[in-house]
């Protein structure tokens, strides 16, 4: 790679073409605007021709400006970014081939930037794209940042690249990142990120499809959003999206096959869609993926039909209100009867192996409502849940109820006792779970104090129980609030 990434993000920085910078020139109407793809209110905010305005009508907006304020923005580099097919000249003006984009992630005070194809659909242009397009920063990308482990790490995967979004990510804490796709420009847009933003030296960009390039290896940490959009696996195949097999089993492969490529206590985290079947729960067909030697917690987020589903995915590849329109949906739909597909799941499989042989833990769960992002600390914490509750909790546990915790009650008002109790996480995945007069006070009591067994004692002499019953009945109940991260070791 040519010193040219490196002089473009010096180009950048002094032009302070950062997310925040952007946000506040554009402001929240302009800046929302962009997001739904509309261009027209951000073109009314960056007409004083300073580098910062020149950058964002040129990339962000995808507008041709004077070629010499994009000399002026981009001082000596506007030829060499041609020659790289990044920018075109014409007379008198320059436009945009690929986005280059600003991007903030979670670790305050870093900016990094992204290279990719431009986002197509601006103002309700054409929105068709090719097979080898390269998508840039998405829902999908930031919601897989959000859910990936930050702990650091030996060796980390990113499996299925693209641009290199969450190489960019695992760089930051790891010792070293390979990143395959099966897409060449994918993987020069990857190399081309990775120095842009001074990571190159710890990310490896690899040729080839899913899990061969790293063919018996093992990694800390895996993460995929692999293209998993769901389909007859016929007709054209854009690379980003679909992976050129039939139904979900690109993400089934994935599940069955990480394993294999995890160290002892090393994760594998997905973002991905699965078919539900009529008739079968969603969940125990996707048990039926998971090794022996992994723990697992999947998460279903969101439940779409059919037609929606359709719907969506022709959109995005452009062909709506197009010629063949009709014949797309109904052979899409009609693929989905013959499958016997009642809905399709969106969420996350989190997979870590095993360090030592045992009983895997496992849960699969339907939570569609609102959590806290990053929801990674969360994935953390159900680990660090499975080894506590691996290690034994007992009667002689000492526990302590998590700070987020809080008790919320229900009745009539002015009545002496309320008709439900209800223990509510204010962070992570907010769970919540009705408890009983015993199951509250329980809680309540754990204060890292006193042993699980004192207190199950002392409530029952207080409520006048039998102390044996009581620890036979509750003691399962505890182990409990500490799987859901009710309760923790103190």
């Amino acid at each position: 790679m040519s010193d040219l990434p490196h002089r473009l993000r010096d180009a950048l920085t002094t032009a302070t073409f950062t997310y925040d910078a952007v946000a506040e020139l554009l402001g929240p109407l302009a800046h929302g605007a962009l997001a739904r793809n509309e261009t027209r209110p951000g073109v009314r905010r960056t007409g004083g021709g300073s580098p910062l305005e020149t950058l964002v009508r040129l990339f962000l907006l995808q507008h041709p400006v004077p070629a010499a304020q994009a000399e002026a923005a981009l001082p000596g580099l506007v030829d060499r970014l041609a020659n790289e097919g990044i920018l075109e000249q014409s007379v008198g003006e320059v436009a945009a081939r690929l986005d280059v984009r600003p991007y903030a992630t979670d670790t305050a005070g870093e900016d990094l930037w992204v290279v990719s194809d431009l986002t197509p659909g601006l103002d309700g242009g054409p929105q068709r794209v090719g097979p080898q397009h390269v998508l840039g920063i998405s829902s999908a990308s930031t919601s897989l940042a959000q859910l990936t482990l930050r702990d650091p790490v030996a060796r980390a995967l990113d499996l299925g690249t693209g641009c290199g979004v969450q190489a960019l990510h695992l760089a930051r804490h790891s010792i070293s990142v390979v990143a395959t796709d099966v897409n060449p420009r994918a993987l020069w847009m990857t190399r081309f990120n990775t120095a842009l933003n001074d990571v190159a030296d710890r990310v490896e960009a690899r040729d080839g499809s899913f899990f061969e390039p790293v063919r018996g290896e093992q990694y800390d940490l895996i993460a995929t959003n692999p293209p998993f959009v769901i389909s007859p696996a016929t007709g054209e195949r854009l690379v980003y999206r679909d992976s050129g097999l039939p139904g979900d089993r690109v993400v089934e492969d994935i599940v069955r096959a990480a394993p294999d490529h995890l160290t002892p206590g090393g994760w594998c985290q997905v973002l991905a869609n699965w078919v539900i079947e009529r008739d079968r729960p969603w969940d125990e067909r996707l048990a039926g993926w998971l090794a022996d030697d992994c723990d697992a917690l999947v998460v279903q987020r969101e439940v779409v039909d059919p037609a929606q589903y359709v719907e969506l995915w022709l959109k995005d590849a452009g062909h709506h209100g197009g010629p063949d329109y009709a014949h797309r949906y109904d052979t899409w739909l009609s693929w989905f009867d013959e499958q016997g597909i009642e809905a399709i799941g969106f969420g996350w499989v989190n997979l870590r192996k095993r360090p030592e042989a045992g009983t895997p833990a496992r849960e699969l769960l339907d939570w569609p409502y609102d959590v806290e992002q990053p929801i990674a600390p969360a994935i953390g914490a159900w680990g660090d849940a499975v080894d506590a509750l691996a290690d034994g909790v007992g009667l002689d546990s000492r526990l302590s109820v998590r700070t987020d915790v809080r008790q919320e009650t229900v009745g009539a008002p002015g009545a002496e006792d309320p008709e439900a109790v209800v223990l509510r996480q204010q962070r992570g995945l907010r769970r919540a779970r009705q408890a009983d007069t015993v199951e509250a006070a329980l809680v309540g009591a754990c204060d890292g104090e006193l042993a699980v067994g004192q207190i199950l004692d002392a409530l029952a002499q207080l409520l006048e129980r039998d102390a044996a019953d009581t620890r036979t009945t509750y003691l399962p109940v505890v182990r409990e609030l500490v799987a859901q991260g009710f309760l923790e070791p103190a």
